[in-house]
């Protein structure tokens, strides 16, 4: 009755209304719209209402300011926390969650990047008012996530040549002005001529393998490699890294690996090896050296542990689909948080 009583003198002793309390804080990577982005933030404001939801929509300007404004919204309690962005900016907020062992906020996706991996693995509306649409509506699921040297992945990693390529990319598109897409094709021409081999020694329950390769690829569970459907995820619940690697190969063997990969036949090449595990340790004659976590590149010191994270991230995915792990999902997000106001 006290803090009924002071919420109630506050407003009048300060000429104010009390702030509603936000039932998702809405974080957009600024970049997002395209030179119109508080005409974004006012439509997915408007569009949450639709559904009855108190959104509270902040623009950021840069990293650190959507890092910033998702770490208040998990302090403060906040149901869902949704972001607005492609993978790496997917993948910086879902960061913050992972980093507070006691959050109690889910993920809500708005998908406005150019691929959108992890909402196309869960099956997440691409448009944007059926993004908001599923938050409403939807319901939370328990996902894994991967990690390397205690960094935090939702889609995959890489070490060799991928890395390089997005590195060359940046300085394209900072030196010379030019889009993402012209600066990748340069960038990865650059990278081919080079091409440059990784020697690493990788540990895989108790095992150890060898490799001379231009590329490791781990994934937070399994892609599919075969089929019209290849670099698709079908679950993010198994529980499982996924190693790809390709071995005695050239320019030419890489070109062979790619046209098994256009036409769904992956798994049949003899220069690949694909296996999964729950942690894998990789070693390599650098003390540090570049490795992407989507999309991301930064520099690690080695060797790097990767090791899968079990249902550590709540996602709010659509309604249940068949076949999946009752004790993994929680119905009626909202109909319950509103019955707690």
């Amino acid at each position: 009755m006290t803090e009924q009583a002071n919420t109630q003198e506050s407003p009048a002793s300060h000429g104010k209304a009390p702030t509603p309390r936000a039932d998702v804080v809405a974080v957009i990577n600024a970049r997002a719209g395209g030179g119109h982005a508080d005409k974004l933030a006012q439509h997915i404001t408007a569009q949450f209402a639709r559904h009855g939801l108190n959104a509270q929509v902040h623009l950021a300007r840069s990293g650190e300011d959507m890092l910033q404004k998702a770490r208040q919204a998990v302090r403060e309690k906040v149901p869902v926390v949704a972001v607005g962005g492609g993978d790496g900016s997917v993948n910086a907020v879902a960061s913050t969650l992972l980093a507070d062992p006691h959050c109690q906020s889910a993920l809500g996706v708005l998908p406005l990047g150019t691929l959108n991996h992890f909402a196309k693995d869960l099956n997440i509306p691409l448009s944007l008012e059926d993004a908001i649409a599923n938050i409403a509506t939807g319901r939370r699921l328990k996902v894994d996530s991967g990690e390397v040297n205690g960094a935090p992945f939702i889609n995959n990693s890489s070490l060799g040549l991928y890395p390089d390529i997005v590195r060359e990319r940046e300085k394209q598109q900072a030196r010379l002005g030019r889009g993402k897409w012209l600066a990748f094709t340069w960038a990865a021409m650059g990278a081919l001529r080079r091409y440059p081999f990784l020697h690493v020694r990788l540990s895989i329950d108790g095992r150890e393998h060898w490799r001379r390769t231009p590329f490791v690829f781990i994934g937070n569970n399994q892609y599919l490699m075969r089929g019209l459907d290849i670099g698709k995820r079908t679950t993010l619940t198994a529980g499982q890294l996924s190693l790809y690697v390709c071995h005695r190969t050239g320019r030419w063997g890489l070109l062979r690996l790619a046209l098994h990969a256009l036409f769904g036949r992956l798994h049949e090449a003899h220069d690949f090896d694909e296996l999964t595990a729950t942690d894998i340790h990789v070693e390599t004659r650098k003390k540090r050296m570049r490795v992407a976590t989507d999309g991301e590149v930064n520099l690690m010191h080695t060797p790097l542990l990767y090791r899968i994270r079990p249902a550590s991230l709540t996602v709010i995915v659509p309604q249940r689909a068949s076949g999946e792990d009752d004790d993994k999902t929680e119905s009626g997000l909202f109909n319950k948080l509103r019955g707690g106001h």
